[in-house]
């Protein structure tokens, strides 16, 4: 079983992996199953015959190779019931004329089936290389071999060549990826050089083999990664860092593709131990708790074939309420109120004046949309405790005049403008926090300065103040 342990750079923090595995990072559409259902793993190889396939290799010819060393490690290979194979091959139906060559050459040989390897095999050996490399058009003909069922699809490239019908092979795989056609392809090259190499590596997961021996051992390999169930279970550890923290939703992102998949909510199986999933070990994720604020961990690498855990470390919840004191109404009505980290400008999250807020413990900042705005900082959430932030309820400010005008309130220490009236729109009622203001006023038919007007008055939680400006 392997463990991945998660770190916090800081308490609000991106959480960082504190272990890694050692397995190499590898990227990939997610597919992912729950635990009990019985999905098949469908491959399909997509065999390079185009005719540079007659090069000899190691003292044999690309295409013998490539087809005897298929052919047995498919011989070797325990094909259960929930394991299909399938075989599409390009290059081999046209041969290669320069200037007309035939990018339709791109054919479905052996449909998916199970234990058909001996098929595969025969197929190989009547195939003969002659034609061009067509691997977009192969691509893109590959999603249609796919059953139109359940189930995880894999493709594996075989060649030794780039695409050479000016089409893009890296596009036609980014679809199927963004699609759910298929997990992220896997390209193996047969002595590629690394001018070429490039235009192979935005296909899907790209290794190179040197020689035959080398292709032997990539080809185990991929088909070890693509076969293989990879299992997961997430601990949501609380404060004292026991995994008990549960019902919150999250969500595996591809970061190559960028497509969510899953998204979930976590669950305790039977009320005691974190719900297991099938996870596909291809991409390299990144994790996202979908709690207040979110937790994100980047760069997540699987060990395929076992099993997984997660850990997520200072998951502890608490209840917040963010209201006026005693819980009165208002004449602002409803407004939502903006939740920010202590140590930050920005805000995270909006929720209405209140309503009860579920967060992960910490600090923070509240502020309120009065007039003027109220800040009430280093409110502390605690583990499992519900509480409440309270600012005073306002009071009303009742303005009659005779006159329009232009008028202004400011806070009369700070002089900060609290409340700027239309022109002309100043009888009326206005709701203000407890303070002191001062209203500068200037009738709109003065025609001086010094006819501007200033008032002071007090505002007191639930009173009215009124004032009377003659202009």
């Amino acid at each position: 079983m392997i463990s991945l342990q998660a770190t916090l750079s800081s308490s609000w923090g991106q959480l960082l992996l504190g272990c890694l595995l050692t397995f190499c990072a590898l990227e990939g559409h997610s597919q992912v199953q729950v635990e009990g259902e019985a999905l098949p793993t469908r491959i399909l190889f997509v065999f390079d015959a185009s005719n540079s396939m007659n090069a000899f290799w190691g003292g044999h010819r690309k295409i013998e190779t490539a087809s005897n060393l298929l052919s047995q490690t498919l011989k070797e290979l325990h094909q259960g019931n929930q394991l299909e194979l399938g075989l599409r091959v390009y290059g081999h139906g046209t041969k290669h004329i320069p200037g007309n060559q035939d990018c339709n050459d791109t054919e479905l040989v052996v449909p998916f089936g199970k234990a058909n390897n001996l098929i595969i095999k025969q197929t190989l050996g009547r195939i003969r290389a002659q034609g061009t490399t067509p691997i977009a058009r192969s691509l893109e003909q590959a999603a249609y071999d796919f059953p139109d069922a359940p189930g995880r699809n894999v493709i594996i490239l075989i060649t030794d060549g780039i695409e050479a019908c000016d089409e893009d092979p890296c596009a036609v795989s980014r679809t199927l990826q963004a699609k759910g056609i298929v997990v992220k392809p896997f390209v193996i090259g047969m002595g590629i050089e690394e001018d070429m190499a490039k235009g192979l590596r935005c296909i899907g997961n790209f290794y190179d083999a040197a020689d035959p021996v080398a292709f032997e051992h990539v080809l185990q390999l991929v088909l070890e990664q693509a076969m293989h169930n990879t299992t997961l279970h997430i601990e949501l550890l609380d404060d004292a860092g026991d995994p008990i923290v549960s019902d919150l939703a999250y969500s595996f992102t591809d970061m190559r593709t960028e497509v969510h998949d899953p998204q979930w909510v976590h669950t305790m199986r039977w009320g005691k131990a974190p719900d297991t999933v099938y996870v596909d070990p291809l991409p390299t994720y990144a994790f996202t708790v979908h709690s207040t604020p979110p937790r994100t961990l980047d760069s997540i690498v699987l060990n395929p074939g076992v099993h997984n855990v997660l850990t997520v470390p200072n998951m502890g919840q608490g209840h917040l309420t963010p209201q006026f004191a005693r819980g009165v109404r208002t004449d602002y009505g409803s407004f939502d109120v903006e939740w920010r980290m202590s140590d930050s400008c920005a805000s995270f999250f909006a929720s209405p004046v209140g309503q009860e807020l579920q967060l992960c413990t910490g600090i923070y900042d509240v502020r309120f949309p009065t007039h003027p705005p109220t800040l009430v900082q280093d409110v502390e959430v605690l583990e499992n405790k519900r509480s409440a932030v309270e600012i005073p309820a306002p009071g009303s400010l009742v303005v009659q005049t005779a006159t329009s005008g232009h008028a202004v309130v400011v806070d009369a220490q700070t002089l900060q403008p609290v409340f700027q009236f239309e022109p002309g729109q100043l009888v009326g009622k206005h709701t203000l926090q407890p303070g002191v203001y001062t209203l500068i006023f200037r009738a709109r038919n003065a025609r001086g300065t010094l006819y501007s007007i200033r008032e002071s008055f007090t505002i007191a939680s639930g009173n009215t103040t009124n004032l009377n400006i003659h202009g």
